[in-house]
């Protein structure tokens, strides 16, 4: 009976050490980033969209971007990370034909 609830108390707090504590820390995370948002800063949204904030809205929206005078509005919630120079993750200035290795001349 007793190695049976020790059993269970190990696996709940597995449970909660592998699954609920991470989630919980990418939720505060994102959340963090969604109240850090300006106007001007580069983002990506879930769907894999890139793009550049131009307003933010009080009813949790924000207007997005993504093309010269192409404007999204997206669900605040939407928004996976920020992108740009800050970071280093995209250089969306280099395309295809740009890099090491392409011959340019």
């Amino acid at each position: 009976m007793i190695p049976t609830l020790i059993l269970i108390a190990v696996m709940a707090g597995a449970f909660w050490f592998l699954i609920v504590r991470p989630q919980r820390r990418r939720m505060l995370e994102h959340q963090s980033l969604l109240s850090s948002l300006q106007v001007g800063d580069e983002i990506m949204s879930s769907a894999g969209i890139y793009g550049t904030v131009r307003a933010l809205h009080d009813d949790d929206t924000v207007e997005v971007e993504v093309a010269d005078g192409v404007i999204l509005t997206l669900a605040k919630g939407a928004i996976a990370q920020r992108t740009g120079d800050t970071d280093g993750d995209i250089d969306r200035a280099s395309g295809p034909d740009s890099g090491p290795g392409v011959d340019t001349d």
